[in-house]
């Protein structure tokens, strides 16, 4: 079926004007991402301060200090670099979807856009749900648990010239973290989480758009098991216990997904029946 002229706000244009459209699109979205990397660059100190919050948190809690060490001389440098590229997507991704939602808009109907915008605006509240709960919950908890495998700290003698004792002591297990492994472990978790919550409002637009339905999806849920755990450990660090918390987390999100699709076909079906529209299959 034609579009009609009140279907559509803008009319058609030659591929030449989407390509320039596209990218003057792109220069906003790049130099919006320039701009929050370069302001965070400026402020890495006080975002390291709160991403270390939770490890130093866990540390207080046993009466350590919270301290990271750089292994290499250029590690504070790339930390830096780290956190403005990481903190500048972020600052910028509210500019970076305008442009894109600017980009697709005019070649949708308006009912289309109606239907669309609720998916826009709930997909990053719900990356910022999934981030505070890797933040406040998941991070502490996993390192209040790390933590617990050390042995006792770490004692050196006062002065140099003190003679070591020769006989043998256990060995003490004490947390030493470096800066470089302890903020890619926190943004990965951070990261993941937050794109895991994207996870219904992926399916559920799916669904409103009738690509996939609540029947099909619990049909996969098996396909779905594997392919969770299998990204539960590309996701996260080589342990058993973050791979499954994060694997429980995305299925009831999954879970969550299919009765959302179910609502959504509840209720195509009764604005179908209301029209007699509506067909019943054999």
């Amino acid at each position: 079926m034609s579009k009609r002229p009140d279907d559509i706000d803008e009319s058609s244009a030659p591929l030449i004007e989407h390509l320039a459209e596209l990218r003057s699109r792109l220069i906003w979205s790049v130099l919006a991402f320039v701009a929050a990397a370069i302001l965070c660059y400026f402020v890495w100190q006080p975002v390291f301060n709160v991403l270390t919050h939770p490890i130093c948190g866990a540390l207080a809690r046993r009466g350590q200090e919270c301290g990271l060490i750089m292994l290499k001389v250029q590690e504070g440098f790339f930390l830096a670099m780290h956190i403005a590229m990481f903190g500048g997507f972020i600052l910028a991704f509210p500019v970076i979807a305008y442009q894109l939602w600017r980009f697709i808009a005019p070649g949708l109907y308006r009912s289309e856009k109606q239907a669309f915008l609720p998916f826009l605006i709930a997909s990053p509240v719900m990356f910022i749900m999934g981030a505070s709960f890797a933040y406040f919950i998941i991070l502490p908890w996993a390192f209040d648990f790390f933590l617990g495998f050390q042995s006792g700290p770490l004692v050196l003698p006062d002065d140099p010239a003190t003679p070591v004792v020769t006989e043998p002591k256990m060995a003490g297990i004490v947390f030493q973290g470096s800066i470089a492994e302890y903020l890619s472990l926190t943004t990965k978790f951070i990261l993941a989480f937050g794109v895991s919550f994207q996870l219904p409002v992926a399916l559920t637009l799916m669904g409103k758009a009738g690509l996939v339905s609540a029947a099909g999806l619990a049909s996969m849920r098996r396909y779905a098991v594997v392919l969770i755990l299998v990204l539960a450990a590309m996701v996260t660090p080589p342990d058993v216990i973050s791979q499954i918390v994060l694997f429980t987390v995305i299925y009831s999100l999954y879970e969550i997904a299919i009765q959302l699709v179910k609502r959504i076909e509840t209720k195509r079906e009764a604005e179908l029946r209301a029209e007699g529209l509506w067909v019943d299959d054999d």
